[in-house]
């Protein structure tokens, strides 16, 4: 009896596996390649990695962000919209992440910032310009 329950657990978990790996097999292979391969190289492996190696991180890379981002959409559907704060809240464990994660968002505010006051200076210099060059004229 165990065992027919084993083979029938078995054939339910292959049955729930198949269409993440035809959704998988849709999607574009080797979207983050080049970057796994850098990352690669950086933490170790051969500068040149195998092709075979790089395409399991591709679809281990790939599988935990659509895992990631399922688990974090069924959060924000409760409020209705999905946030920052959700993905914060599903990694909030793991340090690590968690403060990368706080790190990059902090500087990317800055880089928002610097940037709107790159483009405002950028304006007054145009103005200057402009209303110098008809006295010029």
């Amino acid at each position: 009896m165990s065992n027919s329950s084993a083979i029938a657990s078995s054939k339910s978990k292959t049955a729930s596996a198949q269409p993440s790996e035809s959704s998988s097999s849709k999607r574009k292979r080797g979207v983050f390649q080049r970057e796994l391969q850098h990352m690669m190289y950086g933490f170790g492996d051969d500068p040149n990695p195998l092709p075979e190696s790089v395409a399991l991180m591709d679809d281990i890379v790939v599988e935990y962000i659509t895992e990631l981002v399922h688990k974090a959409q069924d959060i924000g559907s409760q409020r209705g919209k999905l946030s920052v704060e959700d993905f914060l809240y599903l990694i909030r464990k793991d340090m690590p992440k968690l403060n990368r994660c706080t790190e990059l968002l902090s500087m990317n505010e800055e880089l928002k910032q610097a940037r709107k006051l790159f483009e405002h200076d950028e304006e007054n210099l145009r103005k200057v310009f402009e209303g110098d060059e008809p006295a010029e004229g």
